[in-house]
């Protein structure tokens, strides 16, 4: 069987303001443990002729839960670090025309945002969801939580503690509030136009 191997993207977190390099590198460290689970679990599973079956506890269920679990992670933090590196500190072009249709305001859409990025455990996902032709926000507490089949990212936040106690202890609002300045629009809009293209009708 084909091995499914994949690599851990590399990133520039020059541009990333108010954030320290030793809280981005600890960060990204964390997010290398994730790919490497993700290649220990499928190489396990591409060894293995049988595995026991329960729902309580088995190899199955342990190993499916894992792989769920450690792609997801891999995926919402490539997506995390993709969209910081502030390149405009308002949103521009087709998803200020999203945000505003969907949210009212750029401002609203803000408040919403941010109170669910104070409310859940783990991550805030604004996508775009191809059912009701509209985007939303939408909160998880766990990478293998709430994810939302057939949406698109457009902007992914991590609030789990990891993501900022180095350089902000239980501070969120702060680290919300450099969240928000190192925002790189470009990139979510680049995510929009493709949801556009893929998703949109």
């Amino acid at each position: 069987m084909k091995e499914k191997i994949i690599q851990p993207k590399n990133y520039d977190f020059s541009n990333i303001k108010g954030i320290s390099m030793n809280q981005l590198q600890q960060h990204y460290t964390l997010y290398k443990g994730y790919v490497s689970s993700y290649n220990k679990i499928t190489a396990i599973l591409n060894e293995k002729n049988s595995l026991t079956t329960g729902a309580t506890y088995s190899e199955a269920r342990s190993l499916a839960l894992g792989e769920t679990f450690s792609l997801n992670g891999t995926k919402l933090h490539q997506y995390y670090f993709e969209n910081l590196g502030s390149m405009q500190d308002r949103p521009f072009g087709l998803i200020y025309k999203w945000i505003t249709e969907d949210y009212g305001s750029f401002s609203h859409w803000k408040k919403r945002f941010t109170e669910i990025a104070l409310s859940v455990r783990g991550w805030v996902v604004y996508t775009y969801d191809p059912i009701d032709s509209r985007t939303h926000i939408i909160g998880q507490d766990s990478h293998d939580m709430v994810s939302i089949w057939s949406s698109a990212p457009l902007l992914v936040l991590d609030v789990y503690e990891h993501a900022y106690m180095i350089d902000f202890g239980i501070d969120r609002k702060a680290y919300l509030e450099v969240f928000y300045q190192n925002i790189n629009w470009e990139v979510v809009n680049e995510r929009a136009a493709e949801a556009m293209i893929t998703l949109r009708k």
